[in-house]
C-alpha cells in the first residue's frame, strides 16, 4: 500500500470526521464510512457501501485499510485458546491471543512490537524494543479476532492489553485505540471490560487517573522488595516501590476504583509465605485485587511454576491481611501462549534453504 495513503484504522472517529470533511464527505457520509469499517467489517476502502461514485473514488486513491495478515497460529488441545502471529507492513511480527471462557470471549492484544521494559521471565521482554505500534495496528488485532468470531457465531466482551509491548510506554497510540474500540456508533466495547496491564510506569498510571481514562488499570508487581523487584522488573529500578504504590493510591483515590496487581509465581523465588507476608503489608488499606498466577515458563529463563500447595499458601497469607487475591489460568502452555513465546519459538525454526541458480 501506497506510503501516501492513510490508514483509516489509525484515527480515532473525531480525527477520521476531520479528515474525510477535507475530502469533501458530508456528515452524513462521514457516518457511513465509520459504520462501514465498524459496524459492517469492511476490508478494503472500496467495500464502504452508500457512498456516491466520486467519494468512493476518493476514498480508494487516499485511504487505505491496515488489514492484518496471520503469519502464522496455532490452537491448544482443549479449542480455548487461538494463538496467532500476525504480520506488520514492515513484515514486523507481533502476537494476539484469542482466549475462550465460559460465555465469554478474550483476546489479548499487543501495543508494541518488542519490549523494552525487560522484565527477565517474558519472552517478550528478552526480545528488546523494535517499535511503537500505531492505534490501527491495535485495532486491526481486536478487528481481526471479531472477523474470526463473527463467523463463528460469538462475539467479543474482554481485551487485555497485556500482549506484546508496554502500553504506557506507548501511550498516546494505545489511547487513541481505546477510544476506537470503545466509540459507541463503531465496535462499542464496554471500557469495564479494558484493562491495562502496565510493569508501573509511574508517569503514565497518573496520567491514567487525571485523564479519568476509563479502562480497567493491573500493575504488574511480582517482588514486594525493591531489590526482589528489580531483579524481575528492570523498570523497577527506574520508578521504585515508594513512587509506584504513591502513584497506584492516587489512582484508586482519584478514579474510586480497584487497582489489579499482577504477581506472577515463580518456585522458591517469590511464592514463599514472607513474601506473601510482605506484599500484604505493602497493598494495606488500598483498594485492590492480586491476579497470582504460576510462571508460564520461557525458553530464556531458568524458573518454574510454583506448585498447588505453594499457591494456595500464598493466597491464605494474603487473605490473612485482608488483601483479595485470584488463582488466574494458565493457557494455551501447549502452544506458547505466554507473552512473545510463539514469536520467539518461529524465529528460532531453521529456515529452510532456497536452491540455487546455475
Amino acid at each position: 500500500m501506497p506510503d501516501a495513503t492513510v490508514n483509516l484504522y489509525d484515527l480515532p472517529r473525531s480525527a477520521l470526521d476531520a479528515r474525510l470533511a477535507e475530502w469533501g464527505f458530508s456528515p452524513q457520509y462521514r457516518e457511513r464510512v465509520w459504520t462501514g469499517l465498524y459496524r459492517d467489517g469492511v476490508t478494503a476502502p472500496g467495500d464502504v457501501s452508500g457512498l456516491r461514485p466520486d467519494l468512493q473514488a476518493v476514498l480508494q486513491e487516499r485511504a487505505h485499510l491496515g488489514v492484518l495478515a496471520t503469519h502464522h497460529e496455532s490452537f491448544s488441545s482443549d479449542g480455548l485458546t487461538h494463538k496467532l502471529l500476525l504480520r506488520l507492513h514492515d513484515a514486523q511480527t507481533i502476537e494476539t491471543v484469542l482466549m475462550r471462557f465460559k460465555g465469554r470471549a478474550t483476546v489479548c492484544v499487543s501495543t508494541q512490537a518488542g519490549c523494552a521494559m525487560g522484565c527477565v521471565f517474558c519472552a517478550t521482554g528478552q526480545m528488546g524494543l523494535s517499535r511503537h505500534l500505531t492505534p490501527g495496528e491495535i485495532v486491526g488485532q481486536v478487528l481481526h479476532v471479531t472477523r474470526v468470531l463473527r463467523a463463528q457465531g460469538e462475539s467479543l466482551r474482554n481485551i487485555v492489553l497485556m500482549g506484546m509491548g508496554e502500553p504506557l510506554h506507548n501511550y498516546e497510540h494505545t489511547m487513541a485505540a481505546v477510544d476506537i474500540l470503545v466509540d459507541p456508533k463503531g465496535l462499542a466495547l464496554a471500557p469495564r471490560f479494558i484493562t491495562l496491564s502496565t510493569v508501573g510506569v509511574v508517569p503514565g498510571i497518573l496520567r491514567l487517573a487525571d485523564e479519568a481514562r476509563p479502562v480497567q488499570l493491573a500493575v504488574s508487581l511480582h517482588g514486594a522488595t525493591d531489590a526482589e523487584r528489580a531483579a524481575l522488573v528492570p523498570a523497577g529500578r527506574r520508578w521504585p516501590l515508594n513512587e509506584l504504590m504513591d502513584a497506584c493510591r492516587y489512582y484508586v483515590a482519584k478514579r474510586k476504583r480497584r487497582i489489579f496487581f499482577e504477581w506472577t509465581l515463580i518456585a522458591g523465588r517469590n511464592d514463599t509465605a514472607e513474601h506473601a507476608h510482605t506484599l500484604g503489608q505493602l497493598l494495606h488499606g488500598m483498594d485492590a485485587h492480586v491476579n497470582v498466577i504460576p510462571l508460564n515458563p520461557t525458553v530464556g529463563y531458568d524458573g518454574g511454576p510454583s506448585v498447588p500447595d505453594a499457591v494456595r499458601a500464598f493466597q491464605d497469607v494474603l487473605t490473612s491481611h485482608g488483601v483479595p487475591s485470584t488463582v488466574r489460568q494458565r493457557r494455551g502452555i501447549d502452544i506458547d501462549a505466554g507473552c512473545g513465546q510463539l514469536k520467539a519459538a518461529v524465529e528460532r525454526k531453521p529456515r529452510r534453504s532456497l536452491p540455487v541458480a546455475s
